[in-house]
């Protein structure tokens, strides 16, 4: 999980436009880049294992993040518990992620698509038949990983778990 340069927060959290230069600069330096996505609302340990675990897939990190609406579009109205400011600044804040973009779309495969990642990886919930970007990136000529779960942490969980104690 160690990188070599240190980027600031502002660095790290780009626009699409400006993470499709860097992707092509990263490529012709020789750099392999690993891609994944999600909501990371509360992040927690699991999502921690998760991202390191991914970073040491390749040279490069990116994680493409559910804007607040497209959230509450996929875990329902009470959802996001943290906004996309607060998101985008705790996945930037760690070491081994190189940029992190938001993406309102349903799914991430326009971004995908425009990257082309070495690597997209999703956690083990997930199967090559329904990762979306799966078989594109195969196409492009890179792989798919579905990387394990830290049991006993999710975002869902900890919510049920704070409303119980209510």
């Amino acid at each position: 999980m160690a990188k070599d340069s240190k980027q600031t927060l502002v660095q790290k959290i780009v626009s699409r436009d400006t993470l499709i230069d860097k992707a092509r600069k990263w490529k012709a330096e020789g750099k392999k880049i690993v891609f994944t996505n999600g909501c990371f609302d509360i992040i927690h340990p699991g999502h921690i294992a998760y991202l390191g675990e991914a970073a040491d897939l390749g040279d490069i990190l990116v994680v493409g993040l559910n804007t607040d609406n497209s959230v509450c579009k996929l875990k329902g109205e009470n959802r996001p518990i943290n906004n996309e400011f607060s998101r985008t600044q705790l996945i930037a804040s760690m070491f081994f992620v190189d940029a992190v973009v938001l993406f309102s779309e349903d799914t991430p495969l326009d971004l995908i698509n425009a990257v082309q990642p070495d690597v997209l990886v999703k956690g083990g919930d997930y199967n090559l038949d329904n990762i979306v970007g799966a078989k594109e990136t195969i196409a492009n000529g890179g792989e798919v990983k579905v990387l394990n779960f830290l049991p006993g942490y999710s975002s869902t969980s900890i919510i049920e778990k704070i409303k119980g104690s209510q």
